[in-house]
């Protein structure tokens, strides 16, 4: 049981179990969280790495930065600064970061909604509604990433190329039997409780839109209109090198941007095939005219109204991604007679 007279633990403990509402690629939640007296720590669990589909490991920082990101959130909506130090251990490559709490602020609105936005922000990949985004909105979506990576929204002649380059990387993936099965395994019910896709989270057919949704190899249940995606924007999220903490940064840049799109009524969903294919990832950085390294193609736009919206997908315990053991309460049993 967490020592609750150790009042930086409690707040500690309790922005690491918010960080469990935190999107990852699969839902596979790549991460794990240690409570210290006084800090934080981020470790990337490799046991949920998607080893053929991310080899590298790129899109497991990416998922952890979101979680990284939301913790944050969760102790500046209680008034509480913190400092973060990036991979800080080279001795323990899969420490990815470390919170510090720091001092006091005054709680702004702005962190209060966002933190609400973690239980509601979810994946919605139907077709969207005919209806544009309002500019305040895209406008505070580019703000959010600002600092921790940019966002580029591609021009219509631009979306074409990434519809051409994300065909070509499903025909890639669709070719590996590797990737095949690993996809097979985080859509059923052989992935660990509380993480993968279940099928009410999936279409139940291919919609019809510009850019190909990733086949999942078999239909979902969740069921979709005749909508398409003439409204979506079209984003890709990038920073200025491929290093690892660059990947952990754009991730709580994902984060920011989605909880911001999800607060102003904007339905995000992120496309990753064509980051997965390394000939695919070449076309986007054309795209952005080599001034930087794509991370993330994201998909932004308002939801269709007709139709209910799909499930959040499950969650792990927090029981089982939080370890508190340094923070226990002292066993006041023991000795007694």
């Amino acid at each position: 049981m967490l020592d609750t007279r150790n009042a930086t633990a409690v707040a500690l403990a309790e922005a690491a179990n918010a960080a469990g509402f935190a999107p990852s690629i699969h839902n596979t939640q790549p991460w794990r969280w240690r409570v210290l007296p006084d800090r934080l720590q981020l470790f990337a669990d490799r046991d949920r790495q998607l080893t053929a589909t991310d080899p590298g490991g790129q899109l497991m920082m990416l998922s952890c930065g979101t979680a990284l990101h939301h913790a944050r959130l969760a102790f500046e909506a209680k008034g509480r600064t913190v400092d973060v130090r990036y991979l800080p251990d080279p001795a323990q490559p899969d420490l990815l970061a470390e919170i510090t709490p720091t001092g006091s602020i005054e709680v702004s609105p702005e962190a209060m909604r966002l933190v609400q936005m973690m239980r509601t922000r979810h994946t919605d990949r139907r077709p969207l509604a005919d209806e544009a985004i309002p500019e305040s909105a895209r406008a505070a979506m580019t703000r959010a990433a600002a600092g921790l990576a940019r966002l580029h929204i591609l021009t219509t002649e631009q979306v074409i190329d990434l519809a051409e380059a994300a065909s070509r990387a499903q025909a890639v993936e669709a070719d590996d039997p590797r990737i095949r099965a690993e996809l097979a395994y985080w859509t059923s019910r052989n992935a660990p409780a509380g993480t993968g896709l279940p099928a009410d989270v999936l279409p139940a057919r291919a919609p019809q839109t510009t850019i190909p949704a990733r086949d999942f190899g078999q239909p979902g249940t969740l069921p979709i209109g005749a909508g398409h995606d003439k409204a979506a924007v079209y984003c890709i999220l990038y920073g200025d090198d491929d290093e690892p903490g660059s990947w952990l940064r754009a991730g709580e840049a994902l984060s920011a941007v989605w909880l911001t799109a999800t607060a102003a009524g904007v339905c995000v969903v992120p496309l990753s095939a064509t980051i997965e294919v390394a000939t695919t990832r070449a076309t986007l950085r054309r795209l952005l005219a080599g001034l930087g390294y794509p991370y993330l193609v994201v998909r932004c736009g308002i939801a269709d109204g007709a139709h209910a919206g799909p499930a959040h997908t499950p969650r792990i315990p927090a029981a089982q991604t939080v370890d508190v053991s340094a923070v226990r309460a002292p066993d006041t049993t023991r000795g007694s007679r």
